[in-house]
């Protein structure tokens, strides 16, 4: 069984080469022992969970740490992105793919909820490297309150027999009292619980754990024919024949806090805690006499900004990867003293992302005209997602930049309305905060890449589009043969200035309200170059597509192949981030085809903060400009001759 990949986070302190030291000639050897922990993660939600487990155990780290997760696809993808966007020192990742392991244990029945991933916690001497020789196992549902280097030192106490080390259960459910005709399986004593394992893989492979494990199983299930709580049941069973393989922990090191325990004795005060393990589906609203306290506890690290956690290790130099050596090379040919230093640095920010933060379902179709609306946002725009999402029932990929603690509000809010809580097709990628700038260029690319159609309507959050546009545009691309040719299909926007307003159910009753002065052509009072060219007088009568040309500081919304240009990441805040991608897309010779049936509406709200420094403060527009002239000179190196008229224009400005 083969890993997927792996890779290690972090760089090498830049002190690292400067420190002398008469008596310490390699820093390496004083770097603490690697920590191997493993944990099962299938899904949305589990990776959520996940990442709050992996918080607490680097926040009170002092070794380095290398991570094994057994996943599927969807947690793989959303976990191997976070890792390698979050970079943190001295903790590698590996990925092992759970459908390899499911023909392991897919022939037991299993009534938890946990499903067939509850099971795979028994296949870790198969699904783990052959060389590893010891792992601390989690369930995603733990919260560490110490260093896990503690737990790891347990590993020491073991007998020379002993090769799992579990807490006891602190529920009566092995005793079998619980209700009339209780029957579990068999246990010693109250029995162990699985949240927190200590594997000593390499005793486990002597003693042929494998087989073991399985005819445990075999054995018993031929009386009790299920299991009711996963993997728990079969290592319960099997220690029940071979206690002397069992070492007990400390039951601080497993707290759990499903109703009805005895957890409290674990504890006289907080000191006492080691790690808490929210095992009943309750979570957080389970009944505890200390409740309160553990999920103040939980939530300081759900809501923890993670950017704080990209610490060093002392004496522990990370191998850089590739792609990190080159960052630093980038940063260091920085200028300080350049007047743009901030913005030059900003693009060089490498932000955290966890992708598909809700849950997200999505089925291709079979003709490929499919098309998602594509979007950036931050917490100031979250009260238009109830109503795009009545305007477009397609697919959509919205990038939103937060902090930690404003994704769980974002969370908090999609899971109290109805209208988000049913819609599975809509794809929530979280970009974390960090430096100064709205990197809204950046933010978009993320919402962009984690398209899945053929086709994107590229768009900002602030505009509804018309009712029914979905199914106008996917009739269009077959109309206009956009899968073999280039064009960028123009969707002419409109605004009101009423909070308010009787949204136009037809082009006739869009006319009707411009005429009246109740909707305007977009800013049109105050940047008329950014849509003038879609030739808006033309459109009013207009039956079939018409080409129009590029002209300077045009900015429409467009409808393109998934495959096109990103935007340019320079162009950071307010400024020139839509203006450029336009004008990649016609160096790149897109034809540019205005929609004679389609539009969007821009509705009203305050100005964001990043427009209100580009007002403000004229060193933040002069260095726009100096962005603008090196974007330009990029463009004209890349395409040559056919970007040379954007230079000319720009003189003419």
């Amino acid at each position: 069984f083969k890993k997927q990949w792996q890779f290690d986070l972090g760089t090498e302190s830049t002190w690292l080469g400067k420190l002398k030291c008469p008596y310490v000639t390699d820093l390496s050897s004083l770097c603490p022992q690697l920590i191997h922990v493993a944990c099962v993660c299938a899904g949305h939600n589990a990776s959520r969970d996940v990442v709050t487990l992996v918080k607490s155990v680097l926040f009170h780290r002092r070794n380095p740490l290398h991570f094994h997760f057994i996943t599927d696809t969807v947690a793989n993808r959303i976990l191997s992105s976070l890792f390698q966007s979050w970079m943190v020192p001295s903790v590698q990742v590996s990925f092992y793919d759970a459908d390899e392991l499911k023909s392991e244990v897919s022939w037991i029945p299993n009534k938890h909820y946990s499903g067939i991933y509850g099971l795979m916690k028994l296949t870790l001497t198969k699904a783990l490297p052959s060389d590893l020789s010891k792992v601390i196992v989690l369930d995603t549902d733990i919260t560490f309150a110490t260093d896990i280097a503690e737990l790891w030192g347990i590993f020491r106490k073991f007998t020379d027999k002993q090769v799992i080390g579990l807490v006891e259960n602190q529920s009566d459910w092995y005793l079998g009292n619980l209700w009339k005709n209780h029957k579990p399986w068999p246990a010693l004593g109250r029995g162990f619980n699985t949240g927190v394992i200590l594997l000593y893989l390499e005793r486990l492979r002597r003693i042929g754990w494998e087989q073991m494990w399985r005819l445990t199983a075999e054995r018993e299930l031929m009386s009790m024919l299920s299991t009711s709580l996963a993997d728990q049941d079969i290592f319960n069973a099997f220690i029940k024949q071979n206690p002397v393989l069992v070492h007990q922990l400390p039951c601080f090191w497993n707290v759990q806090l499903s109703d009805h325990t005895r957890s409290e004795q674990c504890y006289t005060e907080v000191s006492d805690l080691k790690v808490i393990h929210w095992n009943s589906p309750k979570k957080l609203r389970v009944k505890n006499k200390h409740v309160e306290f553990f999920r103040n506890l939980y939530l300081t690290f759900l809501e923890y900004d993670g950017n704080l956690l990209r610490r060093e290790l002392f004496g522990c130099p990370s191998q850089a990867s590739p792609e990190t050596v080159q960052l630093q090379a980038a940063l260091e040919e920085l200028d300080e003293d350049d007047q743009c230093y901030d913005f030059r640095r900003e693009r060089l920010t490498v932000h955290r992302v966890h992708l598909y933060f809700l849950q997200y379902e999505y089925t291709p179709t079979e003709d490929d005209t499919d098309v998602t609306l594509v979007a950036q946002l931050s917490m100031d725009r979250l009260q238009m997602l109830e109503a795009i999402c009545k305007h477009w029932e397609g697919p959509i990929s919205l990038a939103l930049y937060m902090s930690d603690a404003e994704a769980q509000q974002f969370l908090r809010y999609a899971q109290a309305s109805e209208v988000l809580k049913n819609r599975k097709n809509v794809g929530y990628h979280i970009v974390y905060k960090e430096g100064q700038f709205y990197p809204v260029n950046l933010v978009r690319n993320v919402a962009l890449k984690n398209a899945n159609t053929p086709y994107v309507f590229l768009t900002d959050v602030d505009f509804l589009p018309m009712y029914g546009l979905y199914d106008y545009l996917r009739k269009t691309v077959v109309q206009l043969d956009m899968a073999h040719t280039k064009k960028a299909l123009v969707v002419p926007a409109f605004e009101t200035l009423r909070y308010r307003l009787s949204f136009p159910k037809s082009k006739a009753e869009l006319l009707s309200m411009l005429d009246m002065g109740t909707l305007y052509t977009f800013r049109y009072h105050v940047w008329p170059k950014g849509h003038a060219p879609t030739n808006y007088a033309k459109w009013r009568t207009a039956t079939t597509p018409y080409k129009v040309e590029w002209e300077p500081d045009f900015e429409p919304y467009v409808v393109v192949r998934r495959d096109c240009p990103e935007y340019d990441q320079r162009f950071v805040g307010f400024g020139w981030n839509k203006v450029s991608h336009i004008m990649e897309l016609d160096a790149q010779e897109y034809d540019l085809m205005v929609l004679p049936n389609a539009f969007m509406i821009h509705m009203p709200h305050a100005p964001s903060f990043d427009i209100s420094k580009f007002r403000s403060s004229s060193s933040y527009r002069n260095c726009l400009n100096t962005l603008k002239d090196e974007f330009h000179q990029d463009l004209s190196r890349k395409y040559g001759s056919a970007a040379l008229k954007y230079l000319t224009a720009q003189r003419n400005i």
